[in-house]
């Protein structure tokens, strides 16, 4: 069986966030990492440089997954350095909020290249060694919005991010026979730099209490949290694991339909 040490990680978004949380863990478990970023070059490499410094295998790469020359790129550096990827993490995404009133076709458009168009771009980048070598692990992070909450404003993006939801399990289904597991990760609301910087210290304390209220659990998600669901999907043990959609959310009660 695979082990962790044999493993090279491909972390899309890679330099802060929950994406970093990943890169971390999974560097952690004994994988090569590479962290690919696209306006964090600094947050980036510092984080590279630190997984280095533990021991770890581990390089920074800028592409915007939207281009797939780019991703391609990418790809073809990071096995030329690390070695043939065997995880792929799709973390890389934005939020936007919008109604049907101040809707704006062409931030609608970006959100989607990046959040969309960015998981099929990475998941054919890397999909032929796979298949070659009939093994492989791709996890994207979609979204409870992509599975319906009532947050405002959030439409749109949640589109994005249940087209994600239907790519999994279609592209499950597509390399299933090649030995491919195609997951899903739908994160709840996560304390994250951008969610904290999005809001002044009051928004914060109100928007985070309100969401901890929401759920089971009484708390807000750390990126810790989802960090570990993807490790679970990641996972050589995970081989018998694929087309699903892991909601990480602490029970989550405000779904369109219920509380």
């Amino acid at each position: 069986m695979a082990q962790w040490s044999d493993q090279v990680a491909l972390v899309t978004g890679g330099a802060r966030g929950i994406g970093r949380a990943t890169a971390e863990l999974l560097a952690k478990r004994g994988a090569s990492v590479c962290v690919n970023y696209v306006s964090q070059a600094e947050a980036a490499e510092t984080l590279a440089k630190e997984l280095l410094a533990g021991g770890a295998r581990a390089i920074a790469v800028g592409a915007d997954v939207s281009d797939a020359k780019s991703v391609e790129a990418m790809v073809a550096r990071t096995e030329a350095e690390l070695g043939p990827i065997t995880i792929l993490v799709n973390n890389a995404g934005i939020s936007l909020k919008a109604t049907l009133d101040t809707f704006d076709e062409g931030d609608f458009a970006r959100m989607r290249e990046i959040n969309v168009d960015g998981v099929i771009h990475t998941t054919r980048a890397v999909m032929g060694g796979m298949r070659a070598r009939r093994y492989g692990r791709i996890v994207n992070i979609s979204s409870v919005a992509g599975i319906g909450t009532a947050a405002a404003g959030n439409a749109f993006y949640a589109a994005t991010k249940a087209a994600v939801i239907i790519l999994t399990r279609r592209f499950a289904m597509e390399l299933g026979a090649a030995g491919i597991t195609v997951n899903a990760v739908a994160p709840g609301f996560v304390r994250t730099d951008m969610t904290e910087a999005k809001l002044s210290p009051d928004e914060w304390e109100r928007t985070s209490n309100q969401f901890a209220e929401r759920a089971m659990t009484g708390r807000i998600g750390e990126v810790a949290d989802i960090a570990n669901a993807v490790a679970f999907f990641a996972a050589p043990e995970a081989s018998w694991v694929t087309g699903q959609v892991l909601a990480v959310d602490g029970g989550r009660l405000d779904y369109i339909g219920h509380a």
